[in-house]
Formats: structure tokens, C-alpha cells, sequence
């Protein structure tokens, strides 16, 4: 009806300026011609036919709220903050004692393994190994000498040999002519003693060869004891120089060039880069949901455009005593190197779900006796707010909204869609198929399209092609808003 007054004050083209403006000015004037004009609107102002109560002049028209229909997901999914961190974290820290000569890198720079980072002065330790080199010279020149003395013993004893087997012939040839009777007695019984004389000889020879060439084996001995405290001295030099263990960057510095190193002392942190971990505090409550190699969606403040695919690669087995939360890490790739540490990640467990049509439960069934659907008186009476949903819920499920009778929801429903008839709003019944519902609205997955207008709301009950009102707060599909 004030729109019709007001039609009459003010020219049509003055007027549409003002509904182009909004919704906001058209409510401000509707405001203000109330208040001036006070009770012209009940009398002068108004054409005859509605001031004497003409009712083919009324607009008995149902008005509606309507919404654009948006993909959004069913309820939101908990968001765990975390802190990013390196894969792996190592501190370098000096394996002898020593001033720092020299030190190559600085926070920040990239490291390869194996690199060289610094070096310690390593004078005394370069003067113990060469000490120790000039020892094994000493050893093996001893171990020459008894070689020598091996070999000398194998001559006199090869001698004695010799000696032996002439002492041997000669007791024999006398044994024959004394049995010809060519010779004495005596003279077989004296070659028979000097045989005995040269194997005794013999063995004695033999002996000394064998303690000489242990003497030798001895000597060898060591001289191998000694090259190992060569090595030992050799390698004790080389923890002067300090050399990347990993792949990776500098994270921090904590000696500079002239300073004395102990050992046991740290130089360098470094950390690899090659993957990135995010350890988040997980509820106990929400323990069950997650397991070790799932998914999960990380967000970086730092990167804001881009989300992040990692796993769940450790859940600590212990929960902190105070706040009863879990610790759990994931692990992403980091193949640019671009994500350093300490940066606020974001994290949610599990695939982000497929975003659907998701409507409002009370634009269901608005063709039943009085207008409403089943949920609409419970919808516009103040209530408790829902509690927060951490995954969507089937119908007929734990949390499911069920109708007063307990009975099962449908997964079928008539919802009304507002379409433009030249002049006119008209509404089209459509059955839609449904699927989860959680916080009062519920997914269509059949039945609705992208971008149409559904009435969500009206003051009376609906009918195919009806024509209707659109109220003041209904969206219109150049809003593109999202619930």
C-alpha cells in the first residue's frame, strides 16, 4: 500500500532511482514519508477506489524471501594451528678444541653435504700426527733389522743341514769298511758322534730362526698399533674442519671467526628443507578421526592463494597432562625450498569434500497447509544455537534434524523456485533429491541448479505458478553471495 502512495508523490523516473540505490534508501524513505506525512496517507492522497476499501484494488500477492542457490560444504571442518618446521633439524657443534680460523657461510645460505663450512686451528694435532707418522718409521726400520737376522739364521741353519748329511755319509761309509774290516771300531764309533754333533747343531739353528722371525711378527705388530694411532691422530685433525652433514640451509650462527671452540661446542644450526613438518594439538575428542598416513589441508598465512596436500606421519603416543592434546605432525613436500620455519600454518584433517548445493531446511515443503515447511515454526523461534558440526551427518544419523514424530527424514522434497514472468515473480514447484544435513541446512543433489532464486520463506502457502511477492531481504542472483 506505501508503495503505491508513494508511487503517486513521486515520478516514476525519480523513483527508480531510488530502488537502484537499494534496499537501504527505499526503507530510509518509506521512514521518513511516514513520519511527515502523518494521516494523508489515509485520506487525500489515496486514489478513490482504495480509500473507499475497493477490494479488487488490494494486492493480496504472498510475499516471499528467496536466496540464490550457492555450492558451499554441508558444515565447516576444524581448523588445528600449527607452526612449520625443517624435516630435519641438525646442530653442528665442534668435535675438537680450537679458535675458529674461518667460517664460509652465514644464516640463510644453502649448504650441500659434504660441503666445507669452517676450519679450527689444528697445529698442536698436525704436530701429534707427525710425531706418530715418525714413529712407525722408527718400528719399521726395527722390523728391517729382525727381518735380517731371520735371514741369517736360515743361511747358518741351511749350513748345519749340510753338515749334517755329510756327517751322516761318512758314518755310513766307515760302517761299511768296518765291516769289510778295513777299519777299526773307533773310527766308525767318531763319525757316528760328529752326525749326531751336526743334527744337534742343526736343530739348534732351526730354533733361532724360528724366535728371530717371531721377533719380526712381533715387530710388525707394532708398527700396525702405531699406524692406527696415526689414524686416530689423523682423524682427531679432521674434526678441526667443519663440514656440512645434510642438504639443507643455515639456520643459525652462533660462533664468529676468532672465536675459541671447546669441544661439544655448537657453531652452526642447519636445517633440511626437502619437506617441511607442521606439528599441531589435537583434542582427545578428535583423536579417533585421525590416523597416520591421512591427508591433510594446510593453509599458509604467508601464501594465502595456495593449499598444501601433507600426511600425518606421527601421532604422539602421550597427551599433555594439563589441556589433554595430542601432538600431531604432518609432513608436506617443499619442492622449491619456498617454505621456511616458523611460519603459522592452518591445518585440516581429511579431502576437502566436493562443495554441493547446500539450501536452507526451511525452504523444504513450503506447500503444506499454512505455508511453512515442517522445520519453519522451529526455525523463526529463538532457540539455543547449534552446536558446531566437525563433518557432515546423515539423515536419519546421530545430530540429524528429526520431524516431531521421530519418524525418518525424506530424502526427497518440494522446494519452490522464484522465476521472472515479464512483470511478475512466479513460483515453480521442483522436487529435489537430498542428501546430508547438518546446522539446519541440507545438500541437493538432484533437482537445483547453480544461481537459482529458491524461497526459503512465505506469508502463505505456495502453489504451482503462483504469483508472488519478493520481499525486501530477498537475494536476487547478481548478489552472487554465499550463505
Amino acid at each position: 500500500m506505501l508503495k503505491r502512495i508513494i508511487s503517486h508523490l513521486i515520478s516514476p523516473k525519480l523513483l527508480g532511482a531510488f530502488k537502484a540505490r537499494g534496499k537501504w534508501l527505499q526503507r530510509l524513505l518509506i521512514t521518513v514519508f511516514l513520519l511527515g506525512s502523518g494521516g494523508l496517507v489515509g485520506c487525500s492522497l489515496m486514489p478513490p477506489s482504495e480509500a473507499q476499501g475497493d477490494p479488487r484494488s488490494q494486492d493480496d500477492s504472498v510475499a516471499v524471501d528467496t536466496q540464490v542457490a550457492q555450492t558451499s560444504e554441508l558444515a565447516d571442518r576444524i581448523e588445528y594451528v600449527g607452526t612449520t618446521r625443517p624435516y630435519r633439524q641438525v646442530s653442528l657443534r665442534s668435535q675438537g678444541a680450537g679458535q675458529l680460523l674461518d667460517l664460509r657461510v652465514d644464516v640463510g645460505d644453502s649448504v650441500s653435504r659434504g660441503q666445507f663450512l669452517g676450519q679450527l686451528d689444528d697445529r698442536v694435532l698436525a704436530a701429534t700426527v707427525n710425531e706418530a707418522e715418525a714413529e712407525v718409521a722408527v718400528r719399521q726400520s726395527e722390523a728391517v733389522s729382525l727381518q735380517a737376522d731371520v735371514d741369517n739364521a736360515r743361511a747358518q741353519a741351511e749350513q748345519e743341514r749340510i753338515k749334517l748329511q755329510q756327517a751322516r755319509s761318512d758314518a755310513q761309509r766307515l760302517q761299511q769298511l768296518f765291516k769289510e774290516g778295513a777299519i777299526s771300531e773307533q773310527q766308525v764309533e767318531l763319525a757316528n758322534t760328529n752326525a749326531k754333533t751336526a743334527e744337534q747343531a742343526l736343530r739348534a739353528t732351526e730354533q733361532q730362526v724360528r724366535n728371530r722371525q717371531q721377533a719380526v711378527i712381533a715387530a710388525q705388530r707394532r708398527i700396525e698399533v702405531q699406524n692406527a694411532l696415526v689414524t686416530q691422530e689423523q682423524e682427531r685433525q679432521s674434526f678441526s674442519v667443519l663440514r656440512s652433514p645434510i642438504n639443507g640451509v643455515v639456520l643459525a650462527k652462533a660462533l664468529e671467526m676468532g672465536d675459541l671452540a671447546q669441544v661439544g661446542t655448537e657453531v652452526l644450526k642447519l636445517g633440511d628443507f626437502s619437506q617441511v613438518k607442521v606439528e599441531v594439538q589435537v583434542s582427545e575428542l578428535e583423536l579417533a578421526k585421525i590416523r597416520v598416513g591421512q591427508t591433510a589441508q594446510v593453509r599458509l598465512d604467508a601464501r594465502p592463494k595456495e593449499t598444501l596436500t601433507g600426511r600425518v606421519t606421527r601421532i604422539s603416543p602421550a597427551a599433555n597432562p594439563s589441556d589433554r592434546l595430542v601432538p600431531v605432525e604432518i609432513t608436506m613436500p617443499n619442492p622449491d625450498g619456498q617454505i621456511g620455519s616458523g611460519l603459522l600454518a592452518r591445518v585440516q584433517f581429511g579431502q576437502r569434500n566436493q562443495s554441493k548445493i547446500v539450501v536452507p531446511e526451511v525452504a523444504l515443503n513450503l506447500d503444506q497447509p499454512g505455508g511453512k515447511s515442517r522445520n519453519a515454526d522451529r526455525a523463526g523461534k529463538p532457540g539455543p544455537a547449534p552446536r558446531r558440526s566437525t563433518g557432515s551427518m546423515k539423515s536419519g544419523g546421530p545430530g540429524a534434524s528429526n520431524s516431531s514424530n521421530s519418524k525418518p527424514l525424506s530424502k526427497t522434497a518440494t522446494i519452490f523456485v522464484a522465476e521472472r514472468d515479464g512483470e511478475q515473480t512466479k513460483v515453480a514447484k521442483r522436487t529435489v533429491q537430498l542428501g546430508d544435513r547438518a546446522d539446519g541446512h541440507v545438500e541437493v543433489l538432484s533437482g537445483l541448479a547453480i544461481g537459482e532464486s529458491i524461497v526459503v520463506r512465505s506469508s502463505g502457502e505456495l502453489a504451482e505458478g503462483q504469483s508472488v511477492r519478493l520481499s525486501l531481504l530477498s537475494e536476487k542472483p547478481t548478489d552472487n553471495r554465499q550463505r
